[in-house]
């Protein structure tokens, strides 16, 4: 049974290696998509009635969730255009590195919509913690992604740390901020390496 574990594990790693090119490709407009799905909802956030701790956990849940489906469904297409599996060994592998940190995300937002904080400095730990989880699932799935994955992952890790130091020796944050704050940190980030991604791509093929 070891022996067709590692065998197995041997044909994930190289189908991997063999098609880093075409998830590269394909992460450029996922990136894009969700980048731009999170600065709209940020945009949205201050004429929308999110007005408690509760209101704002339940609103960027929301957001993740469409996110999530719209990856899904890209995903989805772009291997139905190659006519390959959809459910394939690397997807299965990368789903798996990044179920954990998004499960403990998805229960640190429930908390929040099962017993509301009394105090909006909560908000500001909530956002922190969020992208700590992030980061960690995106650093976890990153042996199975294009190499500036990883980094990608350390930047919200770190990011998430000094928000995290910078919110609890400052006053309580505005919820208006702390959209801005999501907008910005989630939705900007993903933006920009969904651009950088599609020019690198672009400029790799043209030499």
């Amino acid at each position: 049974m070891e022996t067709d574990w590692a065998a197995e594990n041997l044909r994930v790693i190289r189908t991997l290696m063999e098609r880093s090119a075409v998830y590269r490709r394909a992460l450029a407009p996922l990136m894009g998509a969700v980048g731009l799905a999170g600065v709209a909802a940020a945009i949205v956030a201050p004429f929308a009635p999110v007005r408690s701790p509760r209101a704002f956990a339940g609103y960027w849940m929301a957001v993740a969730a469409i996110c999530l489906a719209g990856a899904f469904l890209l995903i989805r297409r772009q291997a139905l255009n190659d006519a390959e599996p959809f459910w394939s060994p690397p997807t299965r592998r990368a789903a798996q590195a990044l179920s954990p940190a998004f499960f403990a995300g998805f229960a640190t937002g429930l908390m929040f919509l099962c017993a509301e904080p009394r105090t909006p400095l909560a908000v500001g730990l909530l956002v922190p913690g969020w992208m700590v989880l992030y980061g960690c699932g995106v650093h976890a799935a990153g042996f199975f992604m294009p190499r500036g994955f990883k980094l990608f992952g350390w930047l919200f890790i770190a990011g998430g740390c000094v928000l995290g130091a910078a919110m609890s020796f400052g006053p309580a944050p505005a919820l208006s901020w702390m959209h801005w704050a999501m907008g910005v940190i989630f939705g900007g980030s993903h933006l920009a390496y969904g651009i950088y991604l599609y020019f690198t791509e672009k400029h790799g093929n043209a030499t």
